[in-house]
């Protein structure tokens, strides 16, 4: 399309198409993500059983899928046009979540569709890395402006998703989202552009691009795991906390919102400031800063139980989360030259997998241990993703 190119030169439109479709997609995600277990308790009217089977076979559905997808995204084909695909099969996936109360159909037709949906993300994150390469811009400052938007997004989106599917209905809720999707359509039809993959570079001086399977290099596996066990963490607190404040510590219900409110505000300085700090103190070391954050959070949960504590603590929940989902990325993306695509799409699959790993976890420890025994596990888990990010090399 001709259309960026008819705006004024001092303009740059596709800096702020990618900004925009991140947050708009950020946004319709956030609006149905938290309030999904309760539409399928409600509106489907299924057992938890079936709730918690849900999440399972779409997380690990979203795993093969984006896989798949990824490889064929870095080797031919036009990224753009994939992701325009993407952004559709969410249209239709939130139109049919909309009008369907069937679980069988919604386990199937709906997890296929969210699915290839939910591919959109990364492929546009590995585009504008190759946007920002191919003109020149500053990568790390571009990626965490534009994860900054994701974390406005879900600072925005919760509160948002129980107002609507509380006053007005889960049909409105998601039609908006529906709505918001098709917004992002338009912009990726409209301005985003397609950018010539680089020619991949196997001259025996440059054994490091060499297109050999990822998993085969030791720092691309050893991240893979530390990435999952940091998400593990984050998502058994998110599953945990909000029964852990109320039926352990006798705490209101509504400070689960504030914390998780607070913590999303606190991400979005934390992972400007970290794009701007990794040029000089490097991704490995941002990252260790991060995780060892990280330990003082989960650790400070052990230890503290008043409500004063808790929120002073989420500054180490930001500095861990906010690092992570930005420099992360980069640093998968570092460690494979070459393959943009499969780079991020396996740092958005270590975060599939530890939501599988978190629901089996948090749900054993519970039943038979109780939820304070949750936060001693998650702090042994994040020592242990420290280790892990210490050995990988830096790029």
């Amino acid at each position: 399309m001709n259309f960026a190119r008819s705006l004024p030169r001092r303009f740059n439109p596709v800096f702020t198409a990618f900004l925009m479709i991140a947050f708009l997609t950020g946004i319709a995600g956030a609006l149905q993500a938290p309030t999904l277990s309760l539409f399928l308790t409600t509106e489907v009217k299924v057992r938890p059983l079936w709730v918690g089977m849900f999440y399972t076979v779409n997380a690990v559905a979203g795993i093969i899928v984006s896989f798949l997808l990824a490889k064929r995204s870095d080797t031919r084909g036009d990224r753009r046009k994939l992701i325009l695909l993407c952004c559709i099969m969410a249209v239709g996936n939130s139109l049919l979540f909309a009008f369907n109360r069937d679980y069988l159909t919604l386990i199937t037709a709906g997890v296929l569709l969210a699915s290839i949906a939910n591919t959109a993300m990364p492929q546009i994150f590995a585009l504008a890395r190759e946007y920002a390469d191919s003109s020149a811009r500053e990568v790390v400052m571009f990626s965490s402006v534009m994860r900054a938007q994701l974390s406005l997004a879900w600072v925005i989106g919760p509160p948002l998703s129980f107002m609507l599917a509380l006053n007005y209905g889960f049909t409105v809720m998601f039609m908006i989202a529906g709505g918001i999707f098709g917004i992002s359509v338009l912009l990726v039809w409209l301005i985003l552009p397609s950018v010539a993959r680089a020619p991949v570079d196997t001259h025996l001086d440059a054994p490091a691009i060499e297109p050999i399977s990822a998993w085969r290099d030791p720092d691309v596996r050893l991240l893979f795991l530390a990435s999952m066990l940091m998400w593990t963490c984050n998502t058994m607190y998110i599953i945990d906390m909000p029964l852990y404040i109320t039926a352990d510590l006798g705490l209101p219900d509504r400070l689960a919102g504030w914390l998780m409110g607070t913590a999303a505000g606190l991400e979005i300085p934390a992972m400007l400031l970290a794009g701007y700090y990794v040029k000089h103190f490097g991704k490995r070391k941002m990252m260790l800063f991060a995780v060892a954050a990280g330990v003082l959070f989960y650790a400070g949960l052990v230890m503290f139980k008043f409500k004063t504590a808790l929120m002073l603590l989420q500054f180490f929940n930001a500095i861990f989360i906010g690092i992570i989902a930005g420099i992360g990325m980069l640093y998968f993306q570092e460690l494979m030259p070459g393959r943009p695509g499969a780079a991020t799409t396996l740092f958005t699959n270590s975060i599939s997998t530890g939501v599988i790993l978190a629901g089996v976890l948090q749900g054993v420890l519970v039943e038979n241990f109780g939820h304070y025994m949750v936060y001693w596990l998650i702090t042994l888990l994040a020592l242990l993703a420290l280790w892990m990010c210490a050995k990988v090399r830096e790029v």
